[in-house]
């Protein structure tokens, strides 16, 4: 029986050799097939039963195969957006059609799983791989980039139309110059706010100081205004020459004051008296230069009113506007002015009313730097250019207790006029220290409420600086350095292409250059990933030995690449000499235990 035995056992040899060189010309055919997991083979020996351990022989032998999915392939960059790789533990998720119905693709609900990414966009909008696998994946709210639920779905991107989004925020970071460039700074007084780069509020209109709103008014100034010339006084002033009356050959003026006349400043009488002047009463003998004191009395100026030159020079002082008129025009003419004679003190103005207004919007631009510009979207869509300017409003070149300090403004009216608002403060001192960091405001943000421009809103924003976003160094040009400007909104917009980046997120460009993520990939992975059951088209099916697929992976997905075979042919080259040789050598057994039985034959002739 020995020999016979042996014939048998060799036939399963060349079985067990045969489903060998089986699986080596499989995985030689797909040593270029994406995503292929090549199939190894175990040898298995049968050994037969016997009475004593000295009676056992070698018997037959019986081949498995011997899955390696787990055995990674060469993963290589793909000029196809949409194509994807898995580098590490994962198979995509995936279903194929049972069917085609009004050409839409209909599936049975049953999940298989792949490696194999060559996935593109079919006519439906679904991303189909090169074995017909649909990919399944979550959604993604596209404004908010939260997935819209946590149950793969076979994916689809057909006309994806994204409605309009309202800008809400903006981005911003800059270098603000420590001297501003100002066009003001050029022709301003030395040792000033302006000829540092600063802003005045005593150039801007009266009760529209352009500062934040609350902040104090900068102080009055002194202002003059000066009288014609006048042939009645001599060239030169000698005190107490010039008489207020007297006869037309003498140092006086032409038109005599008479007792009973009045000059009114501020609202407050002079009357000229005979003689015996006493509080705001003035003699009509007396000389212009004890007039002109008189009214510096009543005005509190603290430079002295004069005449120089035949012209008389009043000065307003700081507690109010000069307003001056005299119940005898035509003496009052003689003196070089007309009644009543108005002059508005200098500065002053009011508490901060942060805003600019048309009138004062050369002003503005003169004393201020461009912040930059960026478009905005309002609820509809519409594009709407806000621009930014920066004003310096204190500077720390003044001495102590000066502060670096900048005030942010919004272009409000770009056609405004006259009163009408122009520019308006956004509410904050951003204020720097000496090496240029920001110390106010201490958030990394501000409110920018009820923002409209030109007619259009765009409701309140948020102004998000950032740590470290402003910061005030030394600037050759003068200028501010825009580092970063970005808001949040945009214009309505249809699908144009999508592609897959390595976060395995599905990103779509639309018409409007919005580039947002749509879907996430999901990938699954099992506790026994090699025994899964393998499919057509590179695809594997769950089995009671892989156990139940585990939804996510460790390992991570590749945008535009793929993974190719793990096949290796030099490997699988060594393999087909070694099962051929096997081969061979069974047939040998064959041919020698045919000879056996020959000769067996021969013993009964």
């Amino acid at each position: 029986m020995g020999i016979f035995d042996a014939l048998n056992t060799s036939v399963g040899g060349l079985q067990a050799q045969s489903f060998a060189l089986q699986n080596i010309s499989g995985n030689i055919a797909n040593a270029s097939t994406v995503g292929y997991k090549g199939i190894g083979t175990s040898f298995e020996d049968l050994v037969p039963a016997a009475a004593a351990t000295n009676r056992q022989n070698s018997a037959g032998v019986t081949a498995h195969s011997q899955a390696t999915i787990t055995t990674k392939g060469t993963v290589s960059r793909s000029s196809v957006s949409t194509n994807m790789a898995i580098v590490g533990d994962g198979f995509f998720n995936v279903q194929k059609p049972v069917g085609i119905t009004d050409n839409i693709p209909v599936f049975n609900g049953v999940t298989n799983y792949t490696r194999r990414g060559d996935f593109q966009l079919n006519a439906n909008g679904n991303l189909v791989n090169g074995a017909g696998y649909y990919l399944l994946g979550v959604t993604v709210d596209p404004k908010t980039g939260n997935p819209t639920g946590n149950v793969p779905k076979v994916l689809q991107f057909q006309n994806n139309f994204i409605p309009a989004q309202a800008t809400t925020s903006i981005n911003y970071a800059a270098n603000l110059p420590t001297k501003p460039a100002t066009v003001a700074s050029t022709t301003a007084t030395a040792g000033g706010l302006k000829a540092y780069g600063g802003l005045d509020p005593s150039d801007f209109s009266a009760g529209f100081n352009p500062l934040v709103i609350g902040t104090p008014a900068p102080p009055f100034t002194d202002a003059t205004t000066s009288g014609s010339t006048v042939n009645n006084k001599q060239a030169t002033q000698i005190s107490g020459a010039t008489l207020l009356s007297g006869a037309a050959s003498t140092d006086s003026i032409i038109t005599n004051f008479a007792a009973g006349d009045t000059i009114t400043v501020n609202g407050t009488p002079i009357t000229f008296v005979a003689s015996g002047a006493v509080g705001n009463q003035l003699n009509v003998t007396d000389s212009v230069s004890t007039m002109l004191a008189k009214i510096d009395s009543i005005t509190g100026a603290t430079t002295a009113s004069s005449v120089t030159n035949g012209i008389i020079t009043l000065h307003t002082g700081t507690a109010s506007n000069l307003t001056i008129s005299s119940s005898n025009a035509t003496a009052f003419a003689a003196l070089g002015f007309a009644s009543p004679t108005t002059q508005a003190r200098g500065g002053g103005g009011t508490v901060g009313a942060g805003v600019v207004i048309g009138n004062d919007i050369k002003v503005f631009t003169n004393e201020s730097i461009s912040g930059g510009a960026v478009t905005a979207y309002d609820a509809t869509g519409t594009p709407v250019n806000l621009q930014l300017r920066w004003a310096k409003v204190d500077s720390s070149s003044l001495g102590s207790p000066h502060v670096d300090t900048w005030n942010l403004f919004y272009q409000a009216n770009s056609s405004a006029t006259g009163t009408q608002t122009a520019w308006i403060n956004a509410g904050t001192n951003f204020r720097f220290s000496a090496s240029g960091a920001l110390t106010s405001p201490s958030g990394s943000s501000i409110s920018l409420p009820g923002v409209t421009v030109d007619g259009q809103s765009l409701g309140t924003q948020t102004f998000n600086f950032g740590s470290g976003g402003l910061t005030q160094y030394a600037s050759t040009g003068g200028t501010a350095t825009i580092n970063n400007i970005f808001q949040n909104g945009y214009a309505a917009g249809q699908l144009q292409s999508i592609a897959v980046n390595n976060s395995g997120l599905v990103v779509g460009t639309f018409s409007n250059g919005q580039n947002l993520n749509l879907a996430a990939v999901s990938l699954s992975h099992f506790n026994g990933t090699n025994y899964l059951k393998a499919l057509d088209g590179g695809a594997y099916a769950a089995t009671d030995e892989s156990g139940v697929a585990i939804a996510g992976a460790t390992g991570t997905i590749n945008g535009s690449a793929l993974e190719g075979s793990n096949t290796d042919i030099a490997d699988e080259f060594t393999k087909l000499i070694v099962t051929q040789q096997a081969y061979s050598a069974n047939t040998k057994v064959i041919t020698t235990a045919n000879s056996m039985v020959q000769d067996l034959l021969n013993v009964l002739r």
